[in-house]
């Protein structure tokens, strides 16, 4: 459907190439004072045309805010806002009337509904997600006043382009089950100071220079092949308090992984030490508690990525996101047209030749949007436990031991 989230609600509405995209946000906390730069910001950071890297469609994506706050404070009603589209080409999308564009969703729409969109990708299309980071920036600016939350997102791959030290050398002796943290201390730190002005210095969005020439270069050869590249980016959430998730469906890194898998593209999704933590014993694997400043538990590593039990624990919470080459290319394909008769099919249209600089702004409003809505319900269990008589006869197994 086209709503997630329980408490904190978030509804999104359009088309590639309908009058407008846009979003409606159910949820939001009353009192918040919130104006339409707070959401510009990384609607600018989503919108196309940003550089030579991207499509060169040209959308200012400028927001218009039509309910839900008076005098720039919100209402605790339903906040609308739109982005007009004004950039569109459906005659670039004559071609398709015929042929599914390989790997992209016209085939798969079709046999769903019936139905589609006659031009451009319609819901599957990426300029959908214009309501999300619309919404996440809303999430967000809650998030930093009432917690201290940070949320930053980099490109951390580009096609078999990495960033250096994104984790520590594999050990691939089989018999061998030493294992170095799943982070370099390299890679510990980045995630630890990393800004979203760090991140911006680049068009890649890659915070090391070296590597994101390297990726420029990469997808300007993907461009100039009228083809395309995938790529990946990393995540952290910084601040998330612990207690945030629930033990069985609804796992913490389980909803993160839904809002990270709606996005469009997108292909995998791995937390914490991921795919590498299959292959280290739990002797190495275990992150170990210590007591912080302040009395709290901590942890001397983060394998788990800040989640455990499918519940947070307090530490950075750190995952990253496969994206795929973008499915529609200029390159003449041979493939079918719907009626099975062999073609060939060179998509016209103005599309990005790699996602992964746009979709960072987008993986982080997915980011906001999951720690908003499990904050809300994990404060109204609270709340309505805080109304009840204090219980003194539990046994000790039951309870934090008093400090």
């Amino acid at each position: 459907m086209s709503t997630y989230g329980n408490l904190f609600r978030v509804t999104t509405f359009g088309e590639s190439h309908c009058a407008s995209v846009g979003a409606i946000i159910d949820g939001c906390p009353p009192g918040l004072q919130l104006t339409a730069a707070d959401i510009q910001t990384q609607l600018s950071r989503r919108r196309p045309g940003q550089s030579n890297l991207t499509t060169p469609r040209d959308e200012k994506d400028l927001v218009h805010l039509q309910s839900g706050l008076e005098h720039g404070v919100t209402l605790g009603t339903p906040i609308a806002l739109l982005v007009k589209n004004e950039d569109q080409r459906p005659h670039d999308y004559s071609e398709t009337d015929l042929y599914p564009r390989p790997s992209h969703a016209d085939y798969t729409y079709l046999e769903k509904y019936g139905i589609k969109a006659s031009s451009g990708g319609g819901r599957s299309s990426a300029r959908e997600t214009v309501g999300r980071v619309a919404a996440g920036a809303i999430a967000e600016k809650y998030l930093k006043i009432a917690y201290g939350i940070e949320v930053v997102a980099f490109v951390s791959s580009v096609g078999k382009i990495h960033l250096p030290s994104t984790v520590a050398p594999a050990n691939h002796d089989e018999e061998n089950d030493e294992a170095q943290d799943a982070l370099s201390p390299e890679f510990r730190k980045l995630l630890a100071t990393i800004t979203r002005e760090e991140v911006d210095k680049h068009p890649t969005r890659c915070p090391h220079v070296e590597t994101a020439e390297k990726m420029t270069k990469r997808i300007i050869r993907a461009k100039d092949a009228q083809d395309s590249i995938g790529g990946t980016v990393t995540c952290v959430i910084r601040g998330v308090p612990a207690g945030l998730g629930e033990p069985v469906f609804d796992k913490f890194e389980a909803t993160l992984g839904h809002a990270m898998l709606s996005i469009p593209a997108t292909k995998s999704f791995e937390i914490g030490s991921g795919f590498r933590g299959t292959e280290v014993p739990g002797s190495k694997h275990n992150d170990a508690f210590v007591q912080r400043e302040g009395g709290k538990l901590g942890t001397t590593t983060n394998w788990s990525g800040g989640v455990q039990g499918g519940i947070t624990n307090g530490e950075d919470i750190y995952f990253r996101i496969g994206f795929k080459s973008p499915a529609t290319i200029s390159q003449a394909q041979a493939t079918a047209q719907y009626d099975g008769t062999p073609g060939s099919l060179a998509a016209r249209g103005r599309h990005d030749p790699c996602v992964v600089p746009r979709a960072v702004p987008i993986v982080e409003a997915m980011a906001s949007i999951v720690v908003m809505d499990q904050l809300l319900i994990q404060n109204s269990r609270k709340t309505a436990a805080s109304l009840l008589p204090p219980i003194t006869t539990l046994p000790p197994t039951m309870v934090m031991p008093s400090k």
